[in-house]
């Protein structure tokens, strides 16, 4: 099966051939070449051991130094890497980690709090969010009290989380100020945790439903004591893949305008990127060129997340209209790529143990990441999808993680702090 008749919106393919088609094809849409997936207990495949590079990616990695801005051309190239010019990508990516930031592996201890999984959007590859046609989901509708989520605050930090990461459904009957209301329940049960909360989504849904525009909206935020933006919600910015994954979702202008508008009132956020559902590597340098452009404008963004699509219990997947995540070349070449790419812009790479697994977190930390995210008590989005890890990672864990690197494992604040 050639390519061009798996991608996109082919019509080549019978309704009842193309879920296994997807099953089995990559972001090239070309045969998979490993049995991982995200989210799995899948033991990833070992590097290649092909010593012929091509002369496409030498070319590019010869000239290549820290703060180079790669064409499209040669990110798709990049992204292309299979055998010995994957190692190669993978190779310098480190070098280039080591030299810029050195060889902790840092992470935060958090906590999770999604204070509702109902949602009025419809977006395909999400199997947390609950609304009228996917009560068959896992999982049942709920939303917390506000001295629920003051509970789970104060439980935190009294086992040693510095921040609370929350998100949640856009639930039909939130108004503007319920997020306000939400960072004072925050604030009810830890006068100084740091709050990171609320996606793109949440953030624009917010200043509608209260008539305002973005800059005043987080301004509210911020003075009630917002301190970060999650980039959740970005997906792929590329609106012919919204289009398939999230049509009534905000599109990539206005994921791109909130995250502008916050770091113009001095909160910073980062990027991330799902990966793996749908859309082919041309989608993904658009990722990294739009994003890397408004970092350069801004300077707001603290690091960058790469998120394997984790397929399992997906409505887009069940329906036979996804593949099945990225395979592991292709997740190590995009935390790798994006090390390149930003390096002397966004200094931290991290890496989703929650999706990647302890083995392919630590091979990845050999590809340009330096950090491991947070503990993640209580995450429940991965879970929902199908993924195996993702209720806590405690400190000892994450050690033990580390250790066959000979690295140090560091504590850091949410602004990347030492602690």
């Amino acid at each position: 099966m050639y390519p061009q008749y798996i991608a996109g919106a082919s019509l080549f393919l019978d309704e009842k051939v193309r879920p296994l088609v997807l099953a089995h094809a990559d972001a090239m849409f070309l045969a998979r070449d490993d049995d991982w997936f995200s989210g799995s207990d899948a033991i990833p495949p070992d590097r290649p051991r092909s010593l012929a590079t091509t002369s496409a990616v030498s070319s590019i990695l010869k000239d290549y130094v820290p703060g180079y801005e790669f064409s499209r051309d040669e990110l798709v190239t990049l992204f292309q890497s299979r055998g010995a010019d994957f190692n190669a990508v993978a190779d310098l990516a480190d070098k280039v980690r080591q030299d810029l930031v050195g060889d902790a592996v840092s992470f935060v201890i958090n906590r999770n709090i999604n204070y509702t999984n109902v949602c009025t959007f419809k977006c395909r590859f999400c199997a947390f969010s609950k609304g009228p046609l996917s009560l068959d989901l896992r999982g049942d509708p709920y939303l917390l009290t506000l001295e629920e989520i003051s509970g789970r605050v104060r439980e935190a930090e009294q086992l040693g989380a510095t921040e609370v990461c929350m998100q949640g459904g856009i639930h039909p009957k939130f108004d503007g100020d319920y997020y306000i209301d939400v960072i004072a329940a925050v604030r009810a049960g830890s006068p100084s945790i740091h709050i990171h909360a609320f996606s793109a989504l949440e953030v624009f849904e917010g200043a509608r439903r209260s008539g305002q525009d973005l800059t005043t909206y987080l301004t509210r935020l911020r003075d009630a004591g917002l301190k970060t933006l999650p980039g959740t919600a970005a997906e792929i910015l590329d609106d012919e893949v919204r289009a398939i994954l999230c049509p009534d979702k905000i599109n990539s202008e206005q994921w791109l305008e909130v995250h502008r508008a916050a770091h113009g009132v001095g909160l910073r956020s980062n990027i991330t990127i799902m990966f793996g559902a749908v859309e082919g590597i041309d989608s993904w340098a658009t990722h990294l060129l739009r994003t890397r452009e408004l970092q350069k404008e801004t300077g707001g963004f603290t690091e960058f997340v790469p998120l394997p699509f984790v397929h399992m219990a997906t409505p887009i997947f069940l329906k036979g209209r996804s593949r099945r995540g990225p395979t592991f070349r292709e997740a190590v070449l995009i935390h790798a790529v994006a090390r390149l790419h930003y390096a002397t812009l966004i200094d931290n790479i991290q890496v989703s143990w929650v999706k990647m697994g302890v083995a392919g977190s630590r091979r990845i930390l050999q590809a340009g990441a330096n950090d491991l995210g947070g503990t993640l008590m209580d995450e429940n989005i991965s879970r929902a999808a199908g993924a195996t890890h993702g209720q806590r990672m405690d400190v000892d864990s994450l050690r033990e993680l580390v250790a066959p690197l000979g690295r140090p494992l560091c504590q850091r604040s949410t602004l990347y702090q030492t602690l």
